[in-house]
């Protein structure tokens, strides 16, 4: 690898950019929390898994928010702090992106049910919990995370670039499970999608389907399709400047500088959460019209129906209320 270019300078307003990235990323996180704390009935498998990955995109929003507002200009504690924290978040969200792939892959393609599945979550928590922090502990403790110019960041500290090794340690923490994810996320949502697919035509063969239910079916069908294909599309199109600028950096190219790529890199590390939020709640009618009936309660109240003083109740009103006076008696 060539020798590091000239530290990349963040524009204003890149850092005003990423950092509106981050604050959204984190509140489309905090707000799918918020739909599995408040609906359990919402609390599916799938669901559950996407509580964890919401959780993991929050902290790495926080940790890059922090690296961005300091746009550190070399090596400190607080800059190996939050890269080690960015870097235990950023790496464990590709996990548990590639795992909530893999599940719906397993339980409609494979119908794997019962206590498989949950065997298959406890490993899910070992592998996107465990292995990003013994990457991350081994990184600290070898020295490697520290000030990288932003070359490979938009502001904060990520692997030091000075050290001999960074390649590996950048595989390692970071771009060896984003290019797996590249490979792995389509290939699991086309999979199933053409498993449904094909569910659907069996459908059709052997099952009646009244005509005037077929077009809702279709419309749902269709929702589901887009989901599929938008899932894996939205990932790289976020995350593909990240893996752009990696290549530059080890080319040594000066492009690697260049203000929108920069911007597009940040924008991209840092909006998983609000991908995620959109895709998963604002498109989901389950969620979303729960959030609209909870927003208009909220901002609506219902007026009351009692009438003001010295304004006589109508008729009606006036019997109903005074059969709420009189006690009712015992049942017989």
């Amino acid at each position: 690898m060539p020798s590091p270019a000239p530290p990349t300078q963040l524009l204003p307003w890149e850092r005003a950019v990423v950092l509106l990235s981050c604050v959204l990323s984190a509140l489309g996180s905090g707000l799918l929390v918020a739909t599995h704390a408040l609906w359990p009935d919402l609390r599916s498998r799938a669901r559950r898994l996407l509580l964890f990955l919401s959780l993991a995109d929050l902290l790495s929003a926080a940790s890059y928010f922090y690296g961005v507002l300091q746009d550190f200009a070399g090596p400190s504690w607080d800059c190996v702090l939050q890269g080690a924290l960015s870097t235990f978040a950023n790496t464990s969200s590709f996990f548990w992106t590639v795992a909530i792939a893999l599940y719906l892959y397993l339980s409609i393609v494979r119908a794997a049910r019962g206590p498989s599945t949950e065997h298959l979550l406890w490993a899910f928590h070992l592998i996107s919990w465990g292995v990003p922090l013994a990457i991350t502990v081994a990184a600290v403790s070898l020295k490697k995370i520290g000030y990288d110019a932003s070359d490979v960041s938009v502001g904060w500290c990520w692997i030091n670039l000075e050290a001999e090794d960074r390649v590996m340690w950048m595989l390692l923490t970071g771009k060896l499970w984003e290019m797996l994810a590249y490979v792995l996320l389509p290939l699991l949502y086309l999979l199933v999608r053409k498993h449904i697919n094909r569910a659907h035509q069996a459908l059709s063969e052997y099952r009646p389907i009244c005509e005037v239910r077929q077009p809702q079916r279709g419309s749902s069908t269709s929702v589901a399709d887009k989901k599929l294909i938008l899932i894996p599309l939205i990932f790289i199109c976020l995350r593909v400047w990240s893996t752009v600028r990696f290549v530059l950096t080890l080319c040594g190219s000066p492009a690697v500088q260049s203000p929108v790529l920069v911007a597009l890199h940040g924008i991209g590390n840092t909006f998983q959460g609000g991908a995620n939020c959109i895709m998963f709640a604002l498109c989901t009618r389950a969620v979303r019209t729960r959030l609209l009936a909870l927003f208009c309660c909220r901002c609506c109240p219902q007026p009351s129906t009692q009438n003001p003083p010295g304004v006589p109740a109508p008729p009606k009103m006036r019997e109903s209320q005074e059969s709420r006076r009189i006690p009712e008696g015992p049942s017989t």
